[in-house]
């Protein structure tokens, strides 16, 4: 399963998942709670995508672009949990590079789409709040479609170049990843040449994006947050600033669960690879779960649809 080949003549092209290496028997006592927490991210999130689907009372891009950041948490669960589900039930979880290249592009693609996704929905509460009666003639169904459009097209832009990179090296010290996905920096360790070039642009990338987000979303919130004191009603300014706390609740559920795994994870550099791989669980899976119960609770819409929903499925 592994070698060495520092003359570059062998770069492998297929390799073994361990997923958490260190648990080895014990492993199969993590298949219950992670699938348990799979069917719950599953359950949760799309309750409230069905329930913006078919309410037609919903279908307004505030309400469009949660479901779509909560489909992201589907597909992000997705992606994720399987992976590390066959690694628990198995000795070795087999993947082509292909196809690790695909699962990497995915992983990090979705986590940079649901970032530019919270840009476009802190861009449309701008609009409603401080052009709340243009609001109708701006924030058009196309102008929503193109929105979403360069959210992806940015997302791609800052993910592709890391995953090309990846898919240059050559991979001749090992062919065993030490994780349950193909994690990034989990990929490099197996290189034997040069990839100060493949941290560089991840770094760069990361660090410039992740910036400059957070300074877009800082500029749009400061100045709802003026305009929605402006407001004379009391209940419509309560409304506004209720509807923007929800949407800073998962702001700060994406970027601190991104931020505190980065700070642990330099901080335990001695900890054993289960605890580094744990971190990139919690970090992955923390926001789909998180998500649907802070639109589900805070959201007055969807809270009393969910409330009609269950009265009517019950006795």
């Amino acid at each position: 399963m592994s070698g060495w080949n520092v003359t570059f003549n062998i770069s492998y092209t297929s390799f073994f998942l361990l997923g958490f290496p260190g648990l080895k028997e014990s492993r199969y006592l993590l298949i219950l709670p992670f699938f348990f927490l799979y069917m719950v991210i599953l359950s949760a999130n799309g309750l409230i995508i069905y329930i913006v689907t078919t309410q037609r009372s919903l279908h307004q891009p505030m309400y469009v672009l949660i479901s779509l950041i909560l489909a992201i948490n589907i597909c992000t669960a997705t992606t994720v949990v399987p992976a590390m589900l066959f690694s628990f039930s198995t000795h070795f979880n087999h993947i082509s590079l292909a196809c690790c290249l695909i699962q990497m592009f995915f992983i990090y693609f979705l986590l940079a789409f649901d970032c530019n996704i919270l840009l476009v929905m802190a861009l449309d509460r701008y609009v409603a709040i401080c052009y709340p009666l243009h609001y109708p003639e701006i924030m058009t169904g196309q102008v929503l479609v193109g929105l979403v459009g360069v959210a992806a097209t940015r997302s791609v832009g800052i993910v592709a170049p890391v995953v090309f990179l990846a898919s240059r090296v050559y991979f001749c010290r090992s062919n065993v990843i030490r994780h349950f996905t193909c994690e990034h920096m989990a990929l490099m360790k197996l290189s034997c040449g040069d990839i100060s070039l493949n941290k560089t642009v991840g770094l760069a990338l990361r660090v410039f994006n992740r910036i400059l987000d957070l300074l877009l979303l800082a500029t749009s919130y400061t100045r709802i947050t003026h305009a929605a004191f402006r407001i004379s009603s009391g209940g419509a300014r309560s409304k506004a600033l209720h509807t923007c706390g929800s949407h800073l609740l998962v702001i700060f559920t994406v970027y601190g669960s991104a931020l505190s795994s980065s700070i642990v994870y330099r901080v335990a550099r001695t900890a054993s690879q289960d605890v580094h791989n744990l971190i990139s669980a919690f970090y992955l899976l923390i926001p789909c779960l998180v998500n649907p119960a802070i639109y589900g609770a805070r959201t007055k819409e969807i809270q009393q649809h969910l409330a009609k929903l269950f009265q009517t499925a019950g006795p």
